[in-house]
């Protein structure tokens, strides 16, 4: 198998691990909330990584940006989801530290990276 160049990429290592850290919290959440938070936080914390892969696969420089902000755009609907679920009672304050500071540091590198390409 050979190693995808998205791979090498800080922030989408950093969306990765936010990802599975997100799939792995939310597999507590409620059963009444398997099609609604629980659904919602998932697709919207997949969707960092998946726009950074889509993205990176694109022709050209613009498109990769484009992606980068659909990125970035995913990681503030995490935010509130975040602070939601743990309004909620579904997330404990230190569970949400948690996942915040891994979301933040993925937002920091989008960020970066938008920057520097733009």
């Amino acid at each position: 198998m050979t190693e995808q160049p998205y791979k090498k990429l800080l922030a989408w290592e950093a969306a990765d691990r936010f990802v599975v850290a997100v799939y792995q919290a939310t597999a507590n959440f409620p059963e009444e909330e398997k099609f609604g938070l629980t659904s919602q936080l998932r697709r919207a914390a997949s969707s960092i990584a998946l726009n950074i892969v889509e993205g990176q696969a694109r022709a050209t420089r613009p498109d990769f940006v484009r992606f980068l902000v659909i990125s970035r755009g995913s990681a503030a609907e995490c935010a509130y989801l975040l602070e939601l679920s743990t309004k909620l009672g579904y997330l404990s304050k230190e569970k949400y530290a948690i996942l915040e500071q891994l979301r933040g540091r993925t937002g920091f590198l989008l960020r970066r990276m938008i920057e520097a390409l733009k």
